[in-house]
């Protein structure tokens, strides 16, 4: 206790918290069609190759939106960039509340809905900016941890919209971001830390290396993971086994609780026992998980249960793939994370359409759990390839810190990774 007051402490934690509170926010709305997937697919009679694809421009559009808002936060800076954001979200949630009638008319929606999933990397550089650098990696986990946002949608959305209607829970989201503006504009306060002032060249100097990919494959499969099946689970509830649309919404909140209570423990367990050890737990994990998840369809609680393993797994390697970031970028955190969680976030698109092709093509999701679990065993294997020459560098066995400093990250792999 006294080492976590120390760290607040450290730092400015009324900002922490508004960066909390805000990305929690947005990635509720961000996953609103997931959640609510169930009363759309009825009301416009969806195929399963459309639901898949209405799932997945959400995850795609938040993702390619990630950079331009990072942009626009280096000119008028990141607590300014957030506000503009959710003034954004209230608009695009007043189309969607008056506007939205048609499955094209739902697929624009979608790409609005991409805007509350831009708020990551500024979320994330604004609440970790106050802090020095051996602090950053859990200010960022607990800003990251935000992500619980998905599991309150996926619990509020069903029963609103079956009490009011799909669409007026748009407009009740209008209204809801509200709340983390007015905590952003009272207590939040800009960093002094340089990430904020990068060039465009340092924004995405992790993209011209081998070690950006490799990061950003990884967090295709964690986060990815996470926010794909978050965003199709209540379909495969409700379609698969036949509960109640509410239902599927608080059987999928289970997993997706899960996923974003460890991942602050993944980051905790990876200090300790190294990043790398703990990715690699994860990823056996998720993918044996996952196989099993395909071959238990029959049964609801085998299924529940498994899900729920796979998704602490995957916030626990959310955490864990941040807990390497400032040890591989230890001068431009912030700013490596942004762009390798930009990147890593398309992987979630792909979960949607992998398991509405699978249902569509084969009758079964079986073959769509598979896709992703061999997905995820190619990621690892990379990564145990690559992690040899990680410790031999900047990072200790296991990838845990250095308990000597290391070479400077532009000695080893140039000055383009560090250079100011």
């Amino acid at each position: 206790m006294d080492s976590f007051k120390t760290f607040l402490k450290a730092g400015h934690s009324p900002t922490l918290f508004a960066s909390f509170l805000y990305f929690a926010f947005s990635c509720c709305i961000w996953v609103l069609n997931g959640a609510m997937a169930p009363f759309i697919t009825d009301d416009l009679h969806l195929t399963a190759a459309q639901k898949g694809l209405m799932l997945s421009i959400p995850i795609f559009a938040g993702a390619f939106m990630r950079f331009p808002l990072g942009l626009l936060a280096q000119y008028i800076g990141r607590k300014r960039a957030t506000l503009v954001e959710m003034s954004m979200i209230a608009v695009a949630m007043l189309f969607g509340y008056f506007f939205v009638h048609t499955f094209n008319d739902l697929l624009a929606m979608g790409t609005l809905l991409g805007i509350a999933g831009a708020s990551f990397g500024v979320a994330l550089s604004l609440g970790s900016g106050w802090f020095p650098p051996r602090y950053k990696g859990l200010a960022m986990g607990l800003v990251g941890a935000g992500n619980v946002g998905t599991a309150v949608s996926v619990l509020v959305a069903p029963p609103l919209a079956q009490a009011y209607g799909w669409q007026t829970v748009y407009g009740f989201a209008a209204i809801a971001i509200c709340i983390p503006m007015i905590v952003m504009i009272v207590f939040a306060k800009e960093p002094p830390d340089l990430d904020a002032h990068a060039s465009f060249r340092e924004h995405i100097a992790c993209l011209f290396e081998k070690d950006g990919w490799a990061f950003s494959i990884i967090y295709g499969v964690t986060f990815g993971g996470f926010i794909g099946l978050t965003s199709f689970l209540p379909s495969y509830y409700y379609d698969q086994f036949h509960v109640s649309k509410v239902q599927a919404g608080q059987l999928t909140m289970l997993a997706a609780f899960m996923g974003a209570a460890l991942r602050i423990f993944g980051g905790w367990i990876s200090d300790r026992w190294g990043g790398v050890n703990t990715l690699t737990v994860v990823i056996v994990t998720v993918a044996i998980s996952l196989v099993l998840c395909g071959l238990s369809g029959n049964s609801l609680t085998a299924t529940t249960l498994l899900l729920m393993l796979c998704f602490a797994a995957l916030g626990a390697g959310n955490g864990a793939l941040f807990q390497l970031v400032p040890l591989r970028w230890p001068l431009t955190t912030a700013v490596a994370g942004s762009m390798i969680g930009e990147i890593g976030a398309l992987g979630g698109g792909l979960v949607p359409n992998a398991m509405g092709m699978s249902k569509q093509l084969s009758g079964t999701y079986l073959w769509g759990f598979v896709t992703i679990a061999v997905l995820a065993v190619i990621a690892l294997s990379m990564m145990r390839v690559m992690q040899v020459r990680w410790t031999r560098t900047w990072a200790e066995k296991g990838g845990r810190a250095r308990t000597m400093p290391a070479a400077p990250a532009s000695a080893v792999y140039g000055k383009q990774a560090v250079s100011r």
